[in-house]
């Protein structure tokens, strides 16, 4: 069987993934097959996940496509911020409706999305096919730092963390989700995730100890879990770190 010869070249932060001489530039690919262009990416260690455009030849293609001799692959990232529909047949519009759900070892950057106030699943019993079928069902993206768990087939959304320090995994999430406009600090439980409302100081009085009542008047309490929360001195520092990193108003 005679081979087939192509190039492919991926564009933007899909060069992380590569190797060096691999990044930025065209790539000769040589088979006796016919690959599909999923499989073709997925080779270079890129989870379909990341991917929002694909064309070939200059004309739009979806993952199931073969390749052919002489094809000329153009791999493209993920657009949160723009809208390419009418070009990519790969999935539809970004979820504008933010949800996240994070592997295991992630559970520092759980509380910090929590504390901006977005809806983020954690749990370390997850596994690996437990957080592909909640994100599958519940329209979640998924916060990794394991490029095979984005591989699953039936994942359509997901994100593999380049920085494994938590405050700038936040950074990292905000920016490339262009979340900016959509903090909400201190509305959501840092252990569970529940939404968190002032209350009355008289009704949770027994779980606050009472120096803290003396200086503060102003409580917040998960409607979800019970914990209480007020804006102490350790909220105030947390605030500007974040407010800083992020580029908010604190």
């Amino acid at each position: 069987m005679p081979g087939i010869t192509a190039h492919i070249r991926f564009y933007e932060e899909l060069n992380d993934f590569l190797e060096p001489h691999q990044a930025k530039r065209d790539i000769p690919l040589h088979f006796y097959n016919h690959p599909s262009v999923k499989d073709l990416i997925e080779s270079f260690g890129i989870p379909h996940t990341e991917v929002d455009l694909i064309l070939i030849n200059g004309e739009p293609a979806g993952f199931e496509k073969r390749i052919n001799d002489g094809d000329r692959v153009s791999v493209y990232p993920k657009f949160e911020s723009l809208d390419i529909s009418s070009v990519s047949v790969l999935r539809g519009r970004p979820l504008r409706k933010v949800r996240f759900i994070l592997d295991v070892h992630l559970g520092k950057l759980a509380r910090y999305l929590r504390l901006c106030g977005f809806d983020t699943l954690y749990d370390n019993a997850y596994e690996d096919h437990t957080i592909a079928d909640i994100s599958v069902r519940e329209h979640r993206i998924i916060l990794t730092r394991d490029i095979g768990l984005l591989k699953y087939s039936r994942v359509q959304h997901g994100y593999w963390l380049r920085s494994d320090q938590p405050l700038e995994q936040l950074k990292e999430v905000v920016q490339r989700f262009d979340l900016k406009e959509q903090v909400q600090m201190f509305t959501r439980c840092m252990e569970c995730n529940g939404v968190i409302e002032r209350v009355d100081v008289a009704k949770i009085a027994h779980q606050v100890p009472e120096g803290t009542r003396r200086y503060y008047n102003e409580f917040y309490q998960c409607r979800s879990c019970g914990k209480v929360y007020w804006k102490g001195s350790h909220y105030e520092d947390m605030m500007r770190r974040i407010a800083s990193l992020i580029n908010i108003s604190a």
